[in-house]
This record gives C-alpha cells, structure tokens and sequence, in this order.
C-alpha cells in the first residue's frame, strides 16, 4: 500500500516554565498507510496529541523529518497544501466552528482555500451528507448536541477534501449517544471514501475497530500491531497505565480462573462465542 505520512527520526520538545526541554516526541519512526484505519494510544503525556500536531504542520520537527505525501512538512511553500491534505479535528467542537449557522461553518474552510463559489456549494451539500447532517444545514451550531456538533466539525474538514483526517480525541467531551454517532461517522468516511483516519483515543473500545494500534509511551513507540495483536498483551499495556477493551478484561479474567479462551475475541459476538464454546468444553 502507498505510504501516506511518513516519519523519520521525529524529535520535538516544548520549553517549560524553568526553560527545560523535555523530549515529547525521540527519535519516533512511523509510516502510515493511505486508506488505513490508525488508532493512536498512549497514556497523557505520552506524545500523542503533539505527534498529531506534526501530521498537518500545526507543530514542526525540531530533529528529523515529517512528509506527507512526500511533501517536507518544513517547507513553508507547501503549507497550505499539507494543512488541505491532512485535516484536523480537536476535542471540543466549539472550538472549530466559526459560523452562525451550520452550512456557512462547512464553507469556511473551502471559502479560504479559494474554491471556487459552485465547487463549494457541491462540497458542502457533499460533506454534510456523509456526516447524516443535512437537515440541519440552516441551524444555528450551537443549538446542536455535542454529537451533532463534532459531525459538523468533521464536515467541515471533509469540505476541504483531505486525504486524511486527524482526530484527536473527538468523542472525550460526548455522551454515548454522541460517541457512537461520531465513531459512526468517522468508519463510514474511511470505507466509503476511503479517507485515512487517524484516531487519538483513551477509549480501547474505539480502538478495536481499527486496522492498526500504535501505543505511545514517552515519545516513542511501545507497540505496533492489529488490534488482535495488541490487546492481547494485557500486562504490557497495563504497565504502559493502559486499559484494554471490556471484552478482553472478562476474557483475562477467565483465562485467569482456569477457563480454556482466547484473548483475542475483540467484539461482544465473538466474546460471547468463546465463553460458551469453553462452557460446553468443561
């Protein structure tokens, strides 16, 4: 598969109030697919969040290299054209709508890149009818639930037509209701329009959903895999201060008890197969 977004050697430091640099992002290496489904875990201060920022250029390496789509994320000239591929959506939802009313926050972005009025129109009835936001096209956005407001944001980001979307941490600030709302959203994007996703996430639940799961643990990463590959190393991630799905937890414990099941049985369907194919083994 084409490579996306590629790092080398990434390093990067914030100054902090004493002027210390402590390294955020050491020597990191990564590559990330184009089409992939990425989900990106790591414990607060692991780096996750500040390696996103390097996706799209909002933070750029102090040692090492970012490319995307073999374009230096260094190089000022390409800029606007690296922040259109790779699009970025933060926690809270307000603080990316710009707009009195939902279909004027969807142009916005188009609107600076100089897209032309017809082309914008087309996008943004496009774009909110990927996000299931269509009859809300003449609302006000702040009138709108957490859920609603995030598939605008999202909306928003998909105008531009990226290649990729970032989204670092969406569902923190929703309730379930609005979670399974936006993590709808964000599989539909990537199998239908085959956008790459990254997703950010403290939830193992979203992230078993993934193609991929990178574990970040003080700037470099820990672990590498297919979620079956990942969540099965239970003691490892909770070392990392990590937990693993609800599915794997009670499997754990199981196996713990004596019960003859595989860890690897991510989903509530197939949890439940392997519990009741070891009832009937014993």
């Amino acid at each position: 598969m084409e490579h996306l977004i590629k790092t080398e050697h990434l390093r990067f430091s914030y100054t902090n109030a004493e002027g210390v640099s402590p390294v955020v992002l050491d020597d990191l290496c990564i590559d990330i697919q184009k089409g992939s489904f990425v989900a990106i875990l790591g414990r607060n201060g692991s780096g996750k969040s500040t390696l996103a920022k390097q996706f799209n250029a909002v933070l750029l390496p102090m040692g090492g290299k970012v490319w995307v789509s073999g374009m230096d994320t260094t190089d000022p000239a390409l800029l606007l054209e690296i922040r259109r591929r790779v699009g970025m959506v933060f926690q809270n939802p307000d603080n990316q709508i710009v707009a009195n009313v939902v279909e004027e926050d969807v142009a916005f972005a188009p609107e600076n890149l100089g897209v032309p009025t017809e082309e914008i129109r087309r996008r943004v009835d496009w774009a909110l009818e990927i996000v299931g936001m269509t009859k809300f096209r003449t609302h006000a956005p702040h009138l709108l639930s957490g859920g609603q407001k995030q598939r605008i944001a999202i909306a928003g980001v998909l105008a531009m037509q990226p290649d990729c979307i970032v989204l670092d941490e969406p569902t923190a600030m929703l309730d379930p209701a609005g979670r399974r709302e936006v993590l709808r959203t964000i599989h539909s994007i990537n199998r239908e329009q085959n956008v790459t996703v990254l997703l950010i996430t403290h939830h193992m639940n979203e992230a078993s959903d993934a193609d991929r799961v990178v574990v970040m643990e003080r700037g470099k990463i820990k672990m590498d895999g297919t979620p079956r590959e990942i969540f099965t190393r239970v003691d490892e991630l909770r070392a990392a201060g990590l937990d693993v799905p609800e599915t794997v937890e009670l499997l754990y414990h199981l196996k713990k008890d004596g019960f003859d099941v595989p860890l690897d049985a991510l989903s509530i369907d197939a949890c439940a197969e392997a519990i009741f194919r070891s009832l009937q083994a014993k």
